[in-house]
């Protein structure tokens, strides 16, 4: 009987023990996700609803390829890791790119190329940039990244949250010091404008206005109208310059032939 008591006490003292503990990891894991919710910003959560309404998740696992400026790109993701590549035919030859997590090759004719930093450097810039603006606004999660909240706004009667991005110099690419700014629309969160300033080539200012958005097995793609202002316009005061006509058209930014290569 001493013993079957000494059972219970034991069992009935783990019991507790375990109960205590799971009630402090409760608590743990509930001011975890508080503290969490308390350290988003504002900017972060704007660009997070941003993201879920160009795709989300579905970006996480995206396999699509699509035509821009004769050359057929493909960007394939899993979760952080990524394969990206385009290919486009010169007289004879077959150029491919491949960047597989910034490890950057070319082939042409299938036989793969001998390249110097710089020109693998250059080609693969190139390369991440197309897939970077065609699936805007995707990476502006990464850890390289910037965001301050600047205003709200008014464009052509609808609303929008101003976002300011800029980059640190680890991870934030050779045009680090590149600013851009993101209108986000209130009402549907997509991401109708931007606008950067750039340092390379004498350096200038362009404004892009989305148009003919559409939405592919989930994921949003748009095309933009790329006009350009004088060097050193205030990011600020693009969108009034554009209400007013005042903004040259540069060129039209077009991705072609969008598909889901997923079965």
């Amino acid at each position: 009987m001493k013993k079957s008591i000494l059972t219970l006490c034991i069992l009935a003292a783990v019991t507790i023990s375990c109960n205590s503990k799971k009630e402090n990891q409760d608590d743990t894991i509930k001011n975890d996700t508080i503290k969490t919710a308390k350290s988003l910003s504002k900017a972060d959560s704007i660009v997070n609803t941003a993201i879920e309404a160009h795709g989300g998740k579905r970006y996480d696992t995206a396999d699509y390829s699509f035509t821009f400026r004769d050359k057929t790109y493909r960007f394939k993701n899993d979760g952080s890791k990524y394969d990206y590549s385009s290919e486009v035919q010169k007289g004879d030859s077959l150029i491919k790119d491949v960047m597989i997590n910034s490890d950057f090759t070319r082939y042409i004719n299938t036989k793969k190329q001998n390249l110097t930093a710089e020109d693998a450097g250059k080609y693969g810039e190139s390369l991440n940039s197309v897939i970077y603006f065609a699936t805007l606004p995707h990476k502006l999660q990464d850890a390289s990244v910037h965001k301050k909240f600047v205003e709200e706004t008014t464009i052509k009667g609808k609303k929008y949250d101003v976002i300011e991005v800029t980059f640190g110099q680890d991870g934030g690419g050779k045009d680090f010091d590149d600013q851009y700014q993101y209108w986000i629309n209130q009402e549907t969160h997509l991401m109708d404008y931007f606008a950067y300033n750039y340092q390379v080539n004498e350096g200038g200012v362009r404004f892009r206005a989305a148009f003919n958005t559409r939405v592919v097995a989930g994921v949003t793609f748009q095309d933009y109208i790329n006009y350009e202002a004088p060097i050193k316009t205030p990011l600020k005061d693009l969108p009034g310059l554009f209400e007013q006509g005042k903004l040259k058209e540069a060129s039209r930014i077009l991705t072609k032939n969008v598909v889901n290569n997923q079965k």
